[in-house]
């Protein structure tokens, strides 16, 4: 992955991020967002994947039902958020609208994506922070605004 800082003002940084065959997007956002001491920003990007592995949040069990997507894709839709974690670690949170080769898409929380050829990433860092709380309803990590 490569990146370029586009702007910088008021304390917020614009990057670019462009990712290359081979690279996996959700360990080189989580890389990045430690490397640049990321605790408050949000991101978009289009690109593709050779394969993904998505997820479902199942209320019920209060767990993720992963959903393989084991083809090549276009990332339609990616977007999501950098949260700093109670213990200071920043946390990547995405979704995506994946399109198949006949027109379907596939949709969920983006666990995985194998980069090919390409993805391009907008990702815009916020003045402020965004802490995440464990929530005992949903047993998921929540940010927390106050």
């Amino acid at each position: 992955m490569r990146s370029k800082l586009l702007d910088e003002s008021h304390g917020r940084r614009t990057f670019a991020l462009v990712f290359d065959t081979g690279d996996e997007a959700m360990a080189g956002l989580s890389q990045f967002a430690r490397e640049q001491r990321l605790t408050a920003a949000h991101f978009t990007a289009i690109g593709a994947f050779s394969r993904a592995v998505l997820a479902y949040f199942d209320w019920d069990t209060k767990q993720y039902q992963r959903i393989p997507v084991d083809e090549q894709v276009e990332v339609l839709a990616l977007t999501g958020d950098v949260s700093e974690e109670v213990d200071g670690t920043p946390k990547v949170h995405a979704h995506a609208v994946l399109g198949r080769r006949d027109g379907t898409t596939r949709g969920g929380h983006l666990m995985e994506g194998h980069v090919r050829p390409t993805l391009e990433v907008v990702l815009t860092e916020s003045p402020a922070h965004l802490r995440r709380r464990h929530d005992p309803v949903t047993g998921l990590s929540l940010i927390r605004l106050a």
